[in-house]
């Protein structure tokens, strides 16, 4: 692979540590791009190497600020502008993915409108991990690879060993996800029915099946401000559960989740990298998904299938 001069890794300021990941397990060299900034905000992109006529894989999550989404659609419309072959995007952490329908009246698709922009930008396919919503794939008219961090989660979790194993989801919304973990690990899956106040803000929750003397494992597919999976726990080890730790694809962790994780009855919450984390909860811990992205832009330069990469 590191022979192939066809192809580059460039990546935005926000996901440089996981595209260094994924070069190493390449093989190859990171892209060199600058980013000017101005005294207003405003800033810039370049490529200070020739990418004419190469398959060009930009790395970006876009978590907020709003500066990262715009900082790869600057390095999108610069790759279409300097003549790349074809420009994927890849990004691990979809941003604005939770506004993908009309809830109330009167809203944006948030969604729907951020698959425009990189559409438009031109990109030529993305590569994803874990979208809130599926039915996402269905806002580009570009090939989706939709990849799913059970790919590292799911062996941790076998890797405890754990006795009485049942998994539980945070919330009806994530049942599917958690039926998939159950029945992979062949083991009880139990629910929470939570009501919400309002947005971030739970008003209740109740448990559906019995977590007593049980290693409990919340499955969900992001962990935001916590208050909905830190309550679950509390819930569960109040229930009479042995254990309960959490396991969720996107560590977002804004506010006061940090606070409110170490303080819960968590015994830890395991997250992949597709988001980085630096505010010192010790519960938290950091699975790398650089390998499983890396392989899926080998097959994708060699037309090879990425289907076999799916646990579930």
């Amino acid at each position: 692979m590191a022979e192939d001069k066809n192809f580059m890794i460039c990546s935005g300021t926000a996901t440089r540590y996981l595209a260094e990941k994924i070069c190493a397990s390449l093989g190859c060299e990171l892209g060199n791009t600058v980013m000017t900034k101005f005294s207003d905000g405003e800033f810039a992109v370049s490529y200070e190497e020739s990418i004419r006529g190469k398959d060009i894989f930009l790395v970006q999550s876009t978590f907020p600020n709003s500066d990262n989404l715009m900082e790869l659609l600057l390095m999108i419309d610069a790759a279409k502008r300097a003549s790349a072959k074809t420009i994927n995007a890849v990004i691990p952490y979809f941003g604005w993915a939770r506004q993908d329908r009309k809830d109330k009246p009167r809203v944006s698709i948030g969604a729907k409108l951020v698959a425009d922009l990189l559409s438009v930008a031109g990109i030529d396919r993305l590569i994803t991990m874990d979208l809130h919503a599926d039915q996402i794939q269905g806002f580009f008219d570009v090939p989706v690879d939709h990849l799913y961090g059970s790919g590292v989660l799911l062996p941790y979790l076998e890797s405890l060993h754990l006795e009485d194993l049942v998994i539980a989801s945070p919330d009806v919304g994530g049942a599917k996800r958690a039926k998939s973990y159950a029945k992979y690990l062949d083991c009880p899956l139990v629910m929470c029915n939570k009501t919400r106040a309002r947005a971030n803000v739970v008003a209740e929750m109740q448990i559906i099946g019995d977590v007593k003397d049980k290693d409990v494992v919340i499955v969900d597919d992001m962990v935001d401000t916590a208050g909905t999976i830190t309550k679950a726990a509390d819930i569960m080890k109040e229930a009479g559960a042995r254990s309960v730790r959490a396991v969720a694809s996107h560590c977002v962790m804004s506010g006061p989740a940090s606070e409110r994780v170490q303080e819960s009855a968590l015994e830890e919450i395991v997250f992949t990298n597709s988001i980085p984390y630096s505010q010192g909860c010790t519960k938290v811990k950091q699975l790398s998904v650089a390998d499983m992205f890396a392989e899926t832009i080998r097959r994708c330069l060699n037309n090879e299938s990425i289907s076999s990469q799916y646990i579930i």
